[in-house]
């Protein structure tokens, strides 16, 4: 019984921590996975999602082209792994370890997620016609869009509250740089426009599960002191 309403105290902690409008996005996000997804993966794309790629890929100059296919490339699971790895580092090197478990959740959780969760359920094939050989695998939701919104923005608000002098330019870059890499996977016809809205409400969702769950532990940390 006692379990039970530790339990429960955590789970309230953490709804209060979410906060009525994070509860609401989430919410719509899930409503919108299950009905809208559904009817993307049995229709594999809409015509507003393919006038979308013909715009953009036509909107763009080869020149851009060329550099925002090497923005997708350093966006993938290599380079973004040896990020992950750095960041793991700095905070183990100045012992962050509440920040450290945190990340590690938030940047473990969102790739089981989507990649073992949500994209063999909606089982959406890509767009035809992609720029790059090493392509593949199931579209919704885009685990790029997905991925750097929790990545970047968990870094920079765990990292931030440390270092306050860094928060503005922490966010500006990652908020620059997570916007190419949805550029540029439209570029590469890697993902629909559908996938990187429902990838970034995912992402979106998840960071503010992992932010609301950081914030009761310290809460309940400083009341321990």
């Amino acid at each position: 019984m006692k379990f039970i309403q530790v339990v429960v105290a955590l789970l309230l902690d953490w709804l209060r921590a979410l906060g009525p409008w994070r509860a609401l996005v989430t919410g719509l996000t899930a409503w919108s996975l299950a009905w809208f997804g559904t009817h993307l993966g049995q229709a594999n794309h809409s015509s507003l999602d393919s006038a979308w790629l013909d715009a953009i890929h036509s909107a763009i100059p080869a020149s851009l082209g060329t550099v925002l296919l090497r923005v997708y490339q350093l966006s993938g699971k290599h380079v973004t792994g040896l990020l992950v790895l750095a960041v793991v580092i700095v905070m183990v090197w100045k012992r962050f370890w509440p920040e450290l478990l945190c990340f590690l959740v938030g940047t473990g959780g969102i790739v089981l997620i989507v990649d073992r969760w949500l994209k063999p359920l909606f089982n959406r094939p890509r767009p035809s016609g992609v720029l790059l050989e090493d392509i593949s695998g199931r579209s919704f939701p885009s685990g790029h869009a997905a991925g750097s919104v929790v990545f970047y923005f968990l870094a920079c608000c765990l990292l931030s509250a440390h270092y306050p002098h860094l928060r503005r330019p922490l966010f500006l870059v990652s908020s620059i740089w997570v916007a190419l890499v949805w550029l540029s996977t439209l570029y590469c016809r890697a993902h629909w426009l559908s996938d990187i809205a429902a990838g970034a409400a995912v992402g979106y969702v998840w960071l503010s599960f992992c932010l609301a769950g950081f914030t009761v532990w310290e809460q309940r940390r400083r009341l321990r002191l």
